[in-house]
């Protein structure tokens, strides 16, 4: 039997009031095999609703290419939620935010020159394509096919980028066309401003807010927008945030669980609720986002923790017990469970067994690409990670006979300098473009440049800047000039196992470090990155993140299924040259200056 929804003075399940109460799991942040441990214990908080982005960048990682297996496979996991006596609440906007690479939009669309989230014809014909292989993934799971999807959101937080109600109504209809037709919503932030930009409310298009405190305030704006419209509609806080994310550099964030059950009370007397996050899980490989600032973008951490009710793991915190007293003392008839709970590996070691410098095996990650001048990643076919760029200029001395300096012109994110395989400098974001002087004598010489793209922003006006391309976009000056004659390396780091550990390593470049251990039983683990200094991480083949000894991180989430029992191999790529002759597996995150699990 097909059950209804419908929206009226409440949201009105098969006609009757229905409180949604609904929990953030992102299927693409969580290992499938840990799907089940997370939506169970969603449903053991006495919440009856899941709530998911989907991801643009990683459904279609290159224009016309679609993947929707594995971690990706959207319809096992709402057919797992619905098996759970789950409903879903999907937001398949093109942009997502989520603190994720790009906020979700594939990095393809840059040099196309669209202008992203506008009613721009190109960039909504790449929606259509898009739309038209990930709806049918989606519908047959609406409550209208007899699934579990309650609704689905139009466009994210829009009233904080933009005004262009033609492109939302144009995403509205293209949604209609692929099959959607459960009631569709958006969320906001609950002040006029961004409602009144961002919202489809007289299209009856339902408009939620989005906000972590202050509930009795923010349904009060929000209720008000709504009844000048002539509507009399539901009040939902699309993302209550219960947390926050972290950033390189700056301490974990952290919310009190008292404080987070108390002001989640007040939202749930009003009206319906979806955490931000539930469990907040991991931005595995390049995936994390970039927090937007005037002179230097911010990126994130691998960790997407959130400080949520469920950690990085899918384990309770103190933060679920609190909010699960909450509501049963605020609905003591909802039925609650005991939460599953999962084992990790006892701390252990794997010896360093291989090593080897990058530019040694260059030929073996990549293939070679000519040109005149350095181009961006995009340009390149490349949307993340790392591009190394090989000249050998002529370099002489000055006019006034000084050694020559060398520049890099308007470069992201970050840029390691190699003259005759010894380093020169590093540049971040604000440095790039001042110059390096080059110790070399005259002559020619090899140049290698090492970019590394750190994640690009996901919310705010730079989205469709020329800052979110990558690499190196204009060009290298010695001295006075451009510089031409380039080979450029796009690193495949999935072939890094694949690499001729036999080759030289050499002292103080970027080099990759072989380990392996073995298991009787897989079960979740930690990496122990201390001693290392900045790169990423791959188990058996999977790159499970970045690292940087800036902190406050200082571990890398490894789950159960991601290892086998037997022989498991890590190799890890470095870029400053520092490396652990044995890497330890811990029981625990690690947060910078403890070395202990954070209370």
């Amino acid at each position: 039997m097909t059950t209804t929804f419908a929206i009226d003075h409440d949201f009105l399940l098969d006609g009757r009031p229905f409180k949604i109460l609904s929990g953030a799991i992102h299927y693409f942040r969580v290992h499938p095999a840990a799907w089940y441990h997370s939506l169970y214990n969603l449903k053991a908080l006495g919440f009856n609703t899941v709530e998911t982005y989907v991801p643009w960048n990683l459904h279609e990682p290159r224009e016309g290419e679609f993947d929707f297996t594995g971690m990706l496979a959207v319809q096992k996991f709402l057919a797992m939620a619905q098996g759970l006596g789950l409903y879903a609440i999907v937001r398949p906007a093109p942009y997502i935010c989520a603190e994720w690479e790009f906020g979700g939009l594939p990095a393809w669309l840059l040099p196309k020159q669209v202008r992203l989230r506008t009613n721009d014809p190109r960039y909504l014909e790449a929606i259509d394509q898009y739309y038209a292989h990930l709806m049918p993934e989606l519908v047959a799971h609406q409550v209208t096919h007899g699934g579990n999807i309650l609704m689905m959101q139009v466009e994210n937080e829009y009233g904080s980028y933009g005004e262009d109600h033609a492109y939302l109504k144009a995403l509205r209809a293209l949604m209609r066309k692929h099959g959607v037709d459960v009631p569709l919503f958006t969320a906001d932030g609950p002040w006029p401003a961004a409602l009144n930009a961002g919202s489809l409310i007289d299209e009856g298009v339902l408009a939620t807010g989005n906000f972590g405190s202050a509930a009795a305030h923010n349904f009060a704006r929000l209720a008000a927008f709504h009844h000048a419209h002539g509507r009399d509609w539901p009040l939902m806080c699309m993302e209550f945030w219960d947390g926050w994310f972290s950033r390189w550099g700056e301490p974990v964030v952290r919310r009190a669980p008292a404080d987070t059950a108390a002001a989640l009370r007040e939202v749930i007397n009003r009206g319906s609720v979806n955490l931000y996050m539930f469990h907040g899980g991991t931005n595995f490989g390049f995936m994390n986002g970039t927090s937007a600032r005037l002179a230097h973008d911010l990126p994130q951490v691998t960790s997407y923790d959130y400080d949520a009710p469920l950690n990085e793991q899918g384990n309770p915190t103190p933060k679920y017990f609190a909010i699960q007293q909450m509501v049963h003392e605020v609905m003591p008839l909802l039925p609650q469970k005991a939460p599953l709970v999962k084992a990790t590996l006892p701390p252990g070691g794997a010896k360093l067994t291989a090593k080897v410098s990058l530019l040694e095996v260059l030929d073996q990650l990549a293939a070679p690409i000519s040109a005149a001048y350095p181009q961006p990643q995009e340009a390149l076919g490349q949307t993340v990670g790392y591009t190394l760029y090989r000249a050998h200029p002529l370099i002489a001395g000055t006019d006034k006979g000084e050694p020559a300096g060398l520049r890099v012109i308007d470069a992201r994110d970050r840029v390691q300098v190699f003259l005759d395989r010894q380093p020169v400098g590093t540049q971040y974001q604000e440095a790039i473009g001042a110059p390096l002087p080059l110790p070399a004598a005259a002559g020619r010489h090899q140049l290698d440049l090492l970019v590394e793209n750190m994640g690009r922003v996901n919310y705010g006006p730079k989205l469709g800047a020329i800052t979110q391309q990558k690499g190196i976009r204009t060009g290298v000056m010695v001295d006075l000039h451009f510089i031409t004659g380039f080979t450029q390396y796009v690193l495949d780091l999935k072939r890094a196992s694949q690499v001729a550990f036999t080759k030289a390593w050499r002292a103080g470049e970027p080099g990759f470090y072989r380990y392996q251990f073995e298991l009787a039983e897989p079960l979740d683990t930690y990496l122990d990155t201390r001693g290392f200094g900045k790169g990423v991480m791959l188990v058996n083949g999977v790159n499970v993140g970045r690292f940087w000894d800036r902190g406050p991180t200082l571990s890398l989430y490894v789950p159960a299924g991601m290892l086998h029992q037997g022989v498991n191999e890590v190799i890890v790529f470095e870029t400053e040259g520092r490396f652990q002759e044995e890497l330890h597996r811990v029981d625990h995150p690690i947060y910078e200056g403890t070395g202990k699990k954070e209370e």
